[in-house]
């Protein structure tokens, strides 16, 4: 039956993407075997509820071979009918090119950037076991489910692969089996032309435990997996030989079927090798009848675990309600007074700021965990008191993710694509060019990460242009959906948190600094005006300004300092702080008009300055920095480049003749 199985799923997927007159067979017919195996007979799962709790989890590292999975996803009964399969790849349909979460049933994370879901696959897993360290108790494994990845070449060759599986294998995450599509084939022809390494053996030196199987041999299959959950203190990996486009007539094991349509005769070559009706899109009565059985036995399973759950929740309701308040990102009532305000007069850097107020901010949301790329005594953002997450104790809520900056964002998006643990994780802003893509991705799902991001600007100093951020602000600014907060100081940190915390439906970036900022006084700081992006810092003296200053982060304190400058020249400066941009442009136009008034701009940004033209205009001036920095002190690398109230007054006088 597994056989049968296995080839209704490459029939449906060559059907597809012939239909679609694009996509990718090659892997579909290659792994057809695995998924039946893994779908039929592996993994714990409920069709008719694609989000309980305490499923298996699959990830289709290799997303596009995305038919493979929806096929088996409409064979074993989730909510994707044939119609949804006859519409690969077409405008509106559930079965777009490469998976995508929250489109359809049964997809857990968007795939497609290879690696990426390799990666979502480790924190799905990190997140397994921290809520099973938390919630579990004798009798009542309320977590107990493993993370199923499967992954091809090309996953394999991505350096975030080799980040994630370190890490993996360091923390033992023993509920992680991962299926290694060995085919030998990428886009270009045979993998030999640039991957020689041995896969299985540096999988090994990572740790994990190693099973090398044909992956065409249905009990070989079983029995890797079985020899996988046997193995209690180490991830596996199977190592499947497979070929590609399996079964097909004279595209078997040969690159062209990577990404491109068999065509109609390979197609009918195909159908009849294998036994199945040539007529597209068919599911034999005995397939159908297959996993109408299974349905009631994956149905009865799912009950007997809603049975303990309610037993479990009776007998320890305090948890039960920690749970639902974790998994609905529940936050207390009065949790903006639980954050305190700093006091007027006082300096301190943006990040030290932030640690203060990230302590807070966890005793309030005790499902907040985190943690750093080997940075976090630089970055403030160690929770004191809280343990740290290890092979041997998943109880802590500090995650040691090493310097592997873009593992950690996608571990983070698997971290919260879990649910029930909200993360965040940090590092130099500069680094977040590692990270891109997962910083994306978060956004492309609406997974609310919290990335921190320190060491904001040349203020860096000493440690030279390597280090000092110039374009990397503006490129988070224009992800779609990735809200990011620059705060000029202390206080509006405190509100870029709460804003943060607040979030559910995309990622937040805070942006802070090295250097000391002068604390804006609270009641300065208006938490609308802050929640629309921009607001009213310091107002002109006459009914109408001569002149308005923008700035976001520690440009805005130099602003300050330059009004008073060109104040005393006579010249009314209104002076406005804008630590989200692009939120403050979300606003009416009312609203912004009511900030930015009619007056002449000046857009000041220690930064690539060529977002800032949507608030200066061409006839404003965007006062900005377009080459990298110097190795120096802070300060004087600052002046140098031109960043001091002299400067930026002798600059505005000469652009409107004042």
């Amino acid at each position: 039956m597994l056989r049968r199985i296995a080839h209704t799923i490459r029939g449906l997927s060559a059907d597809s993407v012939e239909q679609a007159k694009s996509g990718h067979p090659g892997m579909p017919l290659g792994a057809a075997d695995i998924a039946a195996v893994l779908y039929s007979e592996a993994l714990k799962h409920d069709p008719s509820c694609p989000h309980w709790l305490d499923r298996d989890r699959f990830i289709l590292s290799a997303g596009h071979a995305s038919m493979l999975l929806y096929s088996v996803l409409h064979l074993t009964g989730y909510d994707l009918p044939m119609s949804e399969l006859k519409r690969f790849r077409q405008l509106g349909s559930k079965t777009a090119g490469h998976p995508e979460y929250g489109l359809t049933p049964g997809v857990e994370t968007t795939t497609g950037p290879l690696g990426q879901g390799f990666a979502n696959a480790v924190g799905m897993a990190i997140a397994e076991r921290m809520l099973a360290a938390r919630y579990n108790r004798p009798g009542f494994e309320i977590f107990d489910h493993y993370t199923y990845v499967l992954a091809g070449d090309g996953c394999m060759m991505e350096g975030i692969t080799s980040e994630a599986a370190s890490l993996a294998g360091h923390l033992k995450l023993d509920r992680l089996i991962v299926f290694y599509d060995d085919n030998g084939i990428t886009i270009e022809g045979g993998t030999d032309l640039a991957f020689s390494e041995s896969v299985p053996d540096r999988f090994r030196a990572y740790g994990w435990h190693v099973v090398e199987i044909d992956g065409h041999d249905i009990d070989a299959i079983r029995g890797a997996i079985k020899e996988a959950k046997e193995c209690t203190d180490k991830p596996s990996l199977i190592s499947a030989r497979t070929t590609i486009a399996w079964g097909s007539p004279t595209l078997a094991g040969s690159h062209k079927s990577h990404g491109a349509p068999l065509g109609q005769e390979e197609i009918a070559g195909l159908k009849k090798a294998l036994g199945l009706p040539s007529e597209p899109f068919t599911v034999t009565d005995d397939v159908r009848e297959y996993f109408t059985e299974r349905q009631k036995e994956w149905r009865a399973d799912h009950e007997r675990w809603n049975t303990m759950f309610e037993e479990w929740s009776a007998k320890y309701p305090e948890l039960r309600r920690s749970l639902d308040a974790a998994l609905a990102g529940e936050i207390p009532e009065d949790f903006e007074s639980m954050i305190s305000t700093f006091e007027e007069g006082t300096k301190i850097a943006s990040r030290n700021s932030s640690g203060k107020i990230l302590q807070q901010v966890a005793k309030a949301i005790p499902y907040l965990a985190g943690g750093s790329a080997d940075l976090a005594p630089s970055t403030k953002t160690y929770l004191d008191g809280e343990g740290v997450i290890q092979a041997d104790d998943f109880s802590g809520r500090n995650i040691h993710f090493g310097i592997r900056e873009h593992a950690m964002a996608a571990i983070c998006n698997g971290i919260s694509l879990h649910g029930g643990i909200r993360p965040y994780c940090s590092t130099f802003l500069v680094f977040v060019d590692y990270m891109k893509h997962a910083v994306r991705l978060s956004a492309l799902m609406k997974q609310p990460v919290i990335y921190v991001l320190t060491h904001d600007s040349v203020y860096v100093g000493e440690d030279g242009p390597t280090h000092e951020p110039i374009e990397q602000t503006e490129s988070l600014r224009i992800i779609p959906n990735c809200r990011v907060f620059r705060p000029a100081d202390a206080n509006e940190t405190r509100l870029a948190w709460i804003e943060a915390i607040k979030r559910k439906d995309g990622p937040t970036c805070l942006v802070l600094t090295r250097q000391d900022l002068p604390t804006i006084a609270a009641d300065r700081v208006p938490r609308d005006g802050f929640a629309k992006g921009g607001y009213v810092l310091k107002k002109e003296t006459s009914d109408k300004p001569d002149l308005v200053l923008v700035a976001a982060g520690s440009e805005v304190s130099l602003c300050m300092e330059t009004a008073e400058m060109l104040e005393a020249d006579g010249v009314q400066v209104r002076v406005v702080s804008m630590p989200s941009r692009e939120l403050f442009m979300s606003q009416d136009k009312e609203y912004r008009e009511s900030v930015l008034t009619s007056a002449p701009k000046v857009a000041v940004e220690i930064g690539v300055g060529d977002g800032w033209y949507q608030i200066a205009g061409t006839d404003g001036l965007v006062y900005s920095l377009q080459r990298f920095g110097e190795s120096g002190p802070g300060e004087q690398v600052a002046a140098l480049l031109g960043f001091t109230a002299d400067a930026l007054r002798k600059a505005i006088k000469d652009k409107f003749g004042l």
